[in-house]
């Protein structure tokens, strides 16, 4: 870049937001509609160089727009792509069994995570499945407090299990 250029770009950053908008329709001839002195910036300071220095050549901009239109990218086959319209033969599919990723803070099943609450002493089981309470299996440890105050808590919270002691517990938790 020129040093000629060097003085009007770095004048773009100690412009206030509407600055760089009227300088946006004076550079680009049209309105803009952001508000995003950044962006606007940098709008600026590539349209004055391509200005200054020359634009891209009409030889790349016509290899940009051959490119632009050979992106073609298909989510499903087109119909008749394996001949009688019909699904894709079974060795051509990979199917994959996503199993659900155990969560790093839980304690690992056969946990009994307790906390002494109002007088009494809660202890909760860690299952594969979720957690049991009294009976119940609940899906996560936010379930199990919520039954028991009767109000949203956090289970790491309401447990403790907050800081690594999850990962430190080996039989119980105490709270």
């Amino acid at each position: 870049m020129r040093t000629t250029m060097a003085a009007p770009i770095r004048a773009l950053r100690t412009m206030t937001v509407n600055e760089p908008r009227a300088k946006y329709r004076e550079v680009f001839g049209e309105e803009t509609r952001s508000r995003h002195k950044e962006f606007l910036w940098k709008r600026i300071a590539w349209r004055l160089q391509a200005l200054e220095e020359g634009d891209i050549s009409e030889r790349a901009r016509r290899r940009a727009a051959e490119l632009a239109n050979d992106a073609d990218v298909r989510v499903r086959a087109p119909r008749g792509a394996f001949g009688d319209g019909s699904a894709p033969p079974p060795d051509r599919t990979q199917t994959h069994v996503v199993g659900r990723v155990r969560d790093h803070r839980l304690p690992l099943p056969g946990t009994l995570p307790t906390r002494e609450y109002k007088g009494r002493v809660l202890t909760v089981t860690v299952i594969d499945s979720g957690f049991e309470y009294e009976g119940l299996v609940f899906r996560s440890l936010s379930a199990v407090a919520r039954e028991i105050p009767g109000s949203r808590w956090n289970g790491f919270l309401f447990f403790g299990l907050t800081n690594g002691r999850a990962a430190r517990a080996s039989g119980s938790v105490e709270c």
